[in-house]
């Protein structure tokens, strides 16, 4: 082979190692921030799984007899069924008579 052609050939290669330099640079970096993001985002959840796990504790619950729990269950019942009652009623009131019509459809004013 020709000095000339080799040396092309060497300089290709090298212009082609250098390329492939820049590429694994620019992989690793990416890599490393893909990491990073992900200890983040690992980092953020775990403190929110922790803030919530504080709000439960800090929820009291109610120390009821079970006599009270049943008295506040019927009250709660009573107050739904006279509201879908009183909802009910409403829709009914609204609505015109079964029998009633308007008239004819293609009724003119003269």
């Amino acid at each position: 082979m020709k000095p000339k052609n080799l040396s092309k050939k060497i300089r290709r290669l090298e212009v082609r190692l250098q390329k492939g330099a820049k590429k694994l640079a620019k992989l690793k970096q990416k890599l490393e921030a893909a990491a990073a993001a992900s200890a983040a985002k690992k980092k953020r959840k775990s403190a929110a799984i922790e803030e919530r796990s504080v709000a439960k504790e800090a929820k009291r619950r109610l120390n009821l007899t079970p006599e009270r729990r049943a008295q506040l269950a019927a009250a709660m019942k009573a107050r739904w069924a006279a509201k879908r009652a009183a909802a009910g009623a409403n829709t009914q009131s609204s609505s015109p008579e079964p029998g009633f019509t308007l008239g004819p459809a293609n009724f003119r004013f003269q």
